[in-house]
C-alpha cells in the first residue's frame, strides 16, 4: 500500500450503520483517520461540525474530509478514489 499523504477525518453518530461501514472499510484498507460521533460530542464541538457540515451542504452522516476533499455518506468508491487505493 502507497504511503498515506492525505489527512483523513471523519464526523459520524454512534448509532449509524453507514458510519460503521465507512469505519470498518477505512480499517480493512489500513488508513489512518480521526473520527468524531457528533451525537457524543461537546455542544461546542457539536456546533463546529454542524457549521462545516452546513458549509459544504452537507446533511448526512458520515461526513468525510480526505485531505481538502469532503465526502457526504458512506461512499467507498470516492474514498478509494481520493486515497489512491485499488
Amino acid at each position: 500500500m502507497p504511503e498515506q499523504t492525505k489527512t483523513v477525518s471523519l464526523y459520524t453518530l454512534s448509532t449509524c450503520p453507514w458510519c460503521r461501514k465507512a469505519k470498518a472499510y477505512l480499517d480493512d484498507k489500513q488508513v489512518k483517520y480521526t473520527y468524531i460521533d457528533y451525537d457524543l460530542a461537546e455542544k461546542d464541538v457539536q456546533d463546529h461540525i454542524q457549521d462545516e457540515m452546513v458549509a459544504h451542504n452537507a446533511a448526512a452522516f458520515p461526513f468525510a474530509r480526505i485531505g481538502e476533499d469532503f465526502i457526504v455518506g458512506y461512499n467507498p468508491e470516492a474514498y478509494a478514489r481520493l486515497l489512491g487505493l485499488e
